[in-house]
């Protein structure tokens, strides 16, 4: 009796969608593989060398079953469903920084700003190798994201082997409480209004509206551009991006997501009311800007609103819903794709620049790295990820929509560097003389 009622549990927690396939043609075949885990699991239950925890034993066989879908799919313990939310409040305790896992190690997505992570100076593609001396080969992403959480004030040392440094190297760390602010600004170029969003959670919206309403009161009729630097920037919350994007937008679609079955659309259109009167836009991105963030550079590249600097993004297109379950656990599974307005998908791809800069890389003495006769391979992306789902427009593929003529038209332009041999930030160089060229013409334009 006792092994029906665990054999029900079993079924009761990894099977809650059988009921929806009983008429199915494979229904049969499908009962004959949870019986075959029914099998396993109570012969590693009654034979196992240790007694193991039946609740961690299910858990990964959850886990498992999600991570086999594709890279972003997965469970939710409750330590970790509580981090997410209240991430995507804005404040967190840890280290302040993104990571999934590749290749059995723990990929740098991103270090947050302003945290212990990035002051120690973590930087996006670090692969994490050991922590606290122990390495992270074998570990799952939770178990090595549970080793890094800590008490706020404990140290942690974290060994890191970077592209281009030769030995992997120790960084050491103090936590701290996360206090996420989404959205920071300054002047540069004394008229140019600069914004950095460096993820998307529930306070970005606002911030953004707050810093521009600041950099109006500071600039006012002088302010003749915005740079809106997305680079590191991991992505976040949907409905942020939306909002985001519509700040800048007047009219059309932001982005539609696209799930399984023909019906499954859903489309967010752009409300009357440019947040900043019109003014020309440059937006920053590199190859660890992705999904919001994608979201946001697709929106304004397709309706001609921004030009796009940089290189290409990340190309993940993939949208996660979180759906709870018992035991304050949830699992986050990928439900549908993004597509920008002209309907391409950003899946795989991502978004290619309309003006090619790169970033030139500083050595960690604040030198700039002397070029390589073999060029260092470009930063992985979502394509690189094992088991991502591909673009199911194939290589390239795309809704032709014809925009209005808006004031910055794509440039097919690749740079590498700057008249100013001071700025080591080469991307936003080229972003404030374009600007200054927009200026430059409007002025003229003016006056004749």
């Amino acid at each position: 009796m006792k092994r029906l009622v665990t054999a029900a549990c079993v079924v009761a927690l990894l099977g809650l969608g059988v009921t929806a396939h009983t008429h199915a043609d494979n229904s049969s075949k499908t009962y004959r593989q949870f019986d075959k885990l029914i099998h396993v699991f109570e012969r590693v239950r009654a034979e196992y060398v240790e007694e193991i925890d039946e609740e961690d034993v299910i858990e990964a066989a959850i886990n498992g079953m999600l991570a086999s879908l594709d890279p972003h799919s997965s469970y939710m313990g409750p330590d970790s469903f509580r981090a997410m939310q209240t991430q995507t409040d804005g404040e967190f305790g840890g280290l302040g920084i993104e990571v999934q896992m590749e290749n059995g190690l723990v990929k740098v997505v991103a270090p947050i700003d302003d945290t212990p992570a990035d002051e120690a100076g973590v930087e996006g593609g670090d692969l994490i190798v050991e922590i606290d001396g122990e390495q992270v080969l074998g570990l799952t992403l939770q178990e090595a994201l549970d080793k890094m959480r800590g008490p706020v004030g404990a140290p942690i040392t974290i060994t890191i082997l970077r592209e281009g440094v030769d030995e992997p190297f120790d960084v050491d760390i103090v936590r701290g409480t996360i206090k996420i602010r989404s959205v920071r600004h300054r002047i540069e170029d004394e008229t140019v209004g600069y914004l950095r969003i460096a993820t998307f959670n529930r306070q970005t919206i606002s911030g953004l509206e707050a810093s521009i309403e600041k950099l109006r009161e500071e600039l006012g009729d002088s302010m003749t551009g915005i740079v809106l630097d997305l680079r590191g920037n991991p992505g976040g919350l949907l409905d942020q991006a939306v909002a985001v994007s519509d700040a800048f937008l007047n009219y059309g679609e932001i982005v539609s997501t696209r799930g399984r079955h023909r019906s499954d659309i859903e489309r967010y259109p752009a409300r009357a009311g440019d947040v900043t009167d019109g003014l020309p836009v440059i937006v920053l991105m590199n190859a660890y800007s992705a999904s919001a963030s994608e979201i946001v550079a697709g929106a304004l590249q397709d309706h001609r609103r921004a030009t796009i600097l940089g290189t290409q993004s990340f190309g993940k297109g993939t949208v996660q819903t979180i759906i709870p379950l018992s035991g304050e656990a949830a699992m986050r599974l990928t439900t549908a794709r993004y597509y920008t307005p002209s309907g391409r998908s950003i899946q795989e791809h991502g978004i290619t620049p309309d003006v090619k800069v790169e970033q030139p890389r500083i050595r960690r003495d604040g030198e700039e790295e002397e070029e390589e006769e073999t060029p260092r391979p470009s930063p992985r992306r979502e394509a690189d990820l094992r088991g991502h789902l591909e673009n199911d427009q194939g290589e390239g593929g795309e809704d032709e929509i014809i925009f209005e003529d808006a004031e910055l038209p794509k440039r097919d332009v690749v740079a590498t560097s700057v008249d100013t041999e001071e700025l080591k930030d080469y991307q936003l160089g080229y972003a404030l003389s374009l600007l200054r060229g927009i200026a430059k013409e409007r002025s003229e334009l003016a006056l004749n």
